[in-house]
């Protein structure tokens, strides 16, 4: 690979290489316009998975099948969390190549019980989910996404914003001209929300204004929330729920539209929730890519990540090492001992966005080691805060081996830290797996405007993150 090929992994390719590129990233595009919610990203990556000859694990067990290498099975976790598994040659004891990314992504969330009404207007109370600044999110075209589970079970899914035909939802912002103290505020007055993760500072909108405008014409003969009461009608002629069903929904707010190319050369990728569907969907893609492995290979597509990996589906789950049990049992070769081992021996790696540079902000980055647009997939030693705070650091012996099978493979990569030392940072799942005593390290995409509501990757940087990540799992 030339000098200038390093510095950018455009000059790598001719432009029938490149158009395969820009073919690539038109899946990627429709799976960041089709799943905005965990829910939508694990029912298409199954849908994906099984055009692939991907098996339910639950019916293998059910049926009592044997599993042998070149097999192909997945577990879905309640609908937000899945595991693929491509049986490989080799004794699934002697370790396993782990390919793991979260399918969350910050965004606002409906209350238990949101909709109100208040100076003619019916809104919807909300709160906002992982870190975001939520000044962002006001006077944007919004869709409600979700799921409403009636006391009968029945379920409804609910997109209201995407069609060309729906309305949007929005939220306000004080005009400019009546905005003068809303300026000064200071984060240590104005922020009234939670804060979910060190990166929620400094706003000038609280938590609690970011209420979702849903109406504003009253239904006839009502004397009272006459608003509300028209916005419940909609709801029930529509979609058959009561407001009391709100209690046992899930719904989310999130930017309305789909996935679009930026730039005049159309090289990049404007899109909802690329924190960390961007690696969700390479890895995924890497594996559907490959039919024989040596080592077995895994993909975890896992959920909230953005708020500390906890509960049923998240990485803290026991869901993982549970799954691997019941597909060793189906080889034939479970021992706890066996489980212990198969998990020591493996590789992982941590699939996960960084920031990219950024020209019109350099001052957050230290430039020898930062990350750049179409220099390729990133490695990151260490994730953290300030002096390696929450990190995993991972071995120089691991990352010696990554760097060979890469370029061997002709991947263009990088190694990056999140910003300045003492400017910030953020976490990952790797020092989930980590505990496992398994080598860990960070690996997946720059991008622009992160948890932001519209946030830019590089279509060369997805391409060469699939390629990677592919060399990962077939490479011994």
């Amino acid at each position: 690979m030339s000098r200038e090929a390093k510095n950018n992994a455009w000059l790598k390719y001719n432009q029938l290489e490149k158009e395969q590129i820009f073919d690539f990233c038109e899946g990627y595009k429709n799976y960041l316009s089709v799943g905005k919610t965990e829910r939508e990203c694990i029912h298409e990556a199954v849908r994906l998975a099984e055009q692939k000859g991907y098996k339910n694990l639950n019916d293998v067990i059910k049926n009592n099948e044997v599993l042998k290498a070149g097999d192909k099975v997945y577990l879905n976790n309640k609908d937000k969390a899945l595991v693929l598994y491509l049986i490989g040659n080799d004794n699934i004891e002697n370790g396993m190549r782990i390919i793991g990314s979260h399918v969350d992504s910050p965004r606002i969330d409906l209350k238990q019980n949101p909709l109100y009404e208040d100076g003619n207007l019916a809104l919807m109370d909300t709160h906002y989910y992982g870190g975001v600044k939520k000044y962002q999110w006001v006077t944007l075209p919004l869709a409600l996404h979700g799921i409403v589970v009636k006391k009968d079970g029945t379920k409804i899914n609910i997109v209201i914003g995407e069609d060309d035909n729906d309305p949007v939802l929005g939220i306000s912002d004080l005009l400019i001209h009546l905005s003068g103290k809303q300026m000064q505020k200071k984060g240590n007055v104005i922020v009234e929300g939670e804060d979910l993760n060190v990166l929620i500072a400094n706003e000038v909108i609280a938590g609690e204004d970011l209420n979702v405008l849903v109406g504003n014409i009253p239904l006839e003969g009502k004397e009272k929330d006459a608003v509300k009461e028209n916005i419940l009608a909609l709801l029930k002629e529509k979609y058959d729920f009561e407001e009391d069903d709100f209690i046992s929904a899930e719904f989310e707010i999130v930017p309305a539209g789909k996935a679009r190319d930026l730039g005049l050369d159309k090289s990049m990728v404007m899109g909802y929730g690329q924190d960390d569907r961007i690696c969700a969907y390479t890895s995924l893609m890497a594996l559907l890519e490959v039919e024989n492995v040596e080592k077995t290979s895994v993909i975890l597509l896992v959920d909230k990540e953005e708020v500390g990996s906890i509960g049923a589906t998240g990485m803290h789950s026991r869901f993982f090492e549970n799954s691997l049990a019941e597909v060793m049992d189906r080889m034939g070769q479970y021992s706890e001992l066996k489980l212990k081992r198969a998990l020591q021996n493996s590789l992982m790696l941590s699939a996960d966005v960084t920031a990219a540079y950024d020209p019109n902000y350099p001052s957050a980055c230290e430039k020898k080691n930062t990350a750049y647009f179409a220099k390729g997939l990133v490695f990151s030693k260490y994730t953290g805060a300030r002096g390696k705070s929450g990190c995993n650091d991972a071995n120089p012996e691991f990352i010696a081996w990554l760097r060979k099978i890469m370029e061997k493979n002709n991947v263009s990569y990088q190694t990056a830290e999140l910003g300045k030392v003492d400017q910030g940072g953020g976490g990952t799942i790797a020092y989930i797996l980590a505990q496992y005593n398994m080598e860990v390290i960070d690996c997946g995409v720059a991008l622009q405007n992160m948890h932001a509501p519209w946030e830019v990757s590089s279509k060369v940087d997805i391409f060469e993150t699939k390629n990677g990540y592919k060399a990962f799992l077939i490479e011994e």
